[in-house]
């Protein structure tokens, strides 16, 4: 059961992070070496379902702060 008191509102960079990093990990790192790129990509796609996870449980007023860049 997940406690969704304890969601962290992730920023859209952070999502757009782990799409480029995948991208990047299984078409340019996994040629170079093997090991190095499926880890990265599994890196990535942990870090994807994180913010797939963060965008759909958490809590809609903590974005309204982090949207204007500052803390009202």
């Amino acid at each position: 059961m997940l406690n969704l008191k304890n969601v962290a509102p992730l920023t859209g960079g952070y999502m757009i992070t782990s799409m480029v990093g995948f991208i990047i990990s299984s078409m340019y790192v996994y040629d170079i070496s093997n090991r190095w790129g499926i880890t990265f990509a599994i890196f990535f796609s942990l870090m994807f379902v994180a913010s797939m996870i963060s965008m759909t449980y958490g809590p809609d007023e903590a974005m309204l702060p982090v949207g204007h860049g500052k803390n009202n």
